[in-house]
């Protein structure tokens, strides 16, 4: 049997890693408790997390625990990872709405009976903690200058890091001992900008436990030209139904470039990579049966099978010529004399006035093929007069009608 680490590399998913030899042998001999800390910082995972889930399941299949951990506490921080400014302050209702929302949504790809994995929130001894305390304890294992080297820090010296966020990468290493100590967990793992707080963690436990622990970092889900993939017309491509539709989620993976194919079949569903390579290989018009395939896993994956079957059947009687209404395509209500703005931000194709806004003034939205962009647009009885519906496509290719009622 395949270790897991082979697997991960093969598939494409490790970036960097603290010791590989040590941490491949370690998963070959024993059940190894790991962790992926999850910042709620929206009431959604997106696509940016479905990788490091899938890395997690991965693990899982291979007889490994995970530890699912959400950042009641930490998302009172936010994480300059990444950033050029600093994020939006939640209020603790806020925070605690969006932990409850991840767990619900982690449970779909994580296996949590008998034991099999942990979920865990930082909250729980982040939120207890005294700061002088917290700095006598661990204060004289971080130097600053190390700190201010990390690149997690680098991308703020020109607008300027705060020291609240200054503190993230102390309260993400406290976690990985915190968890050490009370599940045995001995890796951490999450995306490659991670890296600076994932080290930060492995030396608190071996200064203060004199624990060999690891740390483990994924790829991030980037398209062939470097750029995030994930995004939409309308922002983030999430995982949650409502936010994102089956459909639009089918549409956005049967719409990645040719030379993403294989990337995406690796990383974001568990065919066999012999499979993998057959179905990237193909070209011409042969790669889009590939795509189709492709959407329709991670499809269901993500929303399940019965709802990857609808996406699929809506897509292929839009863009298959087999001449069909498009009855499979997600519907929103709306009246003749109503705001075009207000029934498809009500009918959840906007997630607010204001995306819905700037998509208009973007040239993203086109109703009955011709481009809206004026947010004061009103429906009329004419565009309803094809089949008593109006066909609206947002962004590229994503469809929705618009049926009286």
């Amino acid at each position: 049997m395949a270790n897991v680490y082979d697997t991960l590399v093969e598939r494409g998913f490790v970036a960097q890693c603290t010791n590989e030899a040590e941490l491949r042998e370690l998963l070959e001999k024993e059940r190894v408790s790991f962790y992926i800390g999850f910042d709620p910082t929206a009431d959604s995972l997106h696509a940016g997390h479905f990788i490091a889930l899938m890395a997690m399941a991965h693990l899982q299949r291979a007889g490994h625990r995970p530890i699912c951990l959400v950042g009641g506490g930490t998302g009172t921080v936010g994480d300059p990872s990444g950033r050029t400014d600093m994020r939006k302050m939640l209020t603790d209702e806020q925070i605690e709405h969006n932990c409850n929302c991840f767990k619900e949504q982690i449970a779909r790809f994580i296996d949590f009976s008998d034991g099999k994995a942990i979920m865990a929130n930082n909250a729980d001894w982040l939120r207890k903690l005294n700061y002088i305390d917290l700095l006598r304890e661990v204060g004289a294992c971080f130097t600053v200058n190390r700190m201010l080297a990390a690149e997690c820090y680098k991308q703020r010296w020109e607008k300027g890091l705060t020291f609240l966020e200054f503190n993230y990468m102390v309260m993400q290493a406290y976690d990985f001992l915190e968890l050490n100590r009370r599940y045995g967990c001995k890796l951490e793992m999450g995306g490659d900008d991670q890296w600076s707080n994932i080290i930060a963690g492995v030396e608190l436990n071996r200064r203060k436990n004199g624990t060999a622990v690891y740390g483990l970092t994924n790829k991030l889900l980037t398209k062939s030209d470097g750029k995030k993939m994930g995004k939409t017309a309308g922002g983030a491509l999430w995982l949650d139904a409502e936010k994102t539709s089956p459909y639009e989620f089918y549409q956005y993976w049967r719409n990645v470039d040719d030379a993403d194919v294989e990337k995406c079949l690796a990383l974001l569903t568990f065919l066999p990579m012999e499979e993998v390579r057959a179905l990237a290989s193909r070209e011409g018009a042969a790669i889009n049966e590939s795509k189709a395939v492709l959407a329709y896993e991670v499809t269901k994956i993500v929303h399940g099978e019965e709802a990857a079957k609808q996406a699929k059947a809506g897509a292929e009687k839009m863009f298959g010529g087999a001449g069909g209404t498009a009855d499979d395509m997600p519907r929103v209500a709306g009246q003749p004399g109503e705001k075009l703005l207000d029934v498809l931000t009500r009918g959840g194709v906007f997630a607010s006035k204001g995306e819905g806004r700037r998509l208009m003034k973007q040239n993203g939205l086109s109703l009955n093929d011709a481009k809206v962009t004026d947010e004061a647009y009103v429906l009329t009885d004419a565009d309803f007069a094809t089949d008593d519906k109006a066909i609206i496509r947002k962004g590229k290719k994503k469809h929705y009608q618009i049926v009286k009622g």
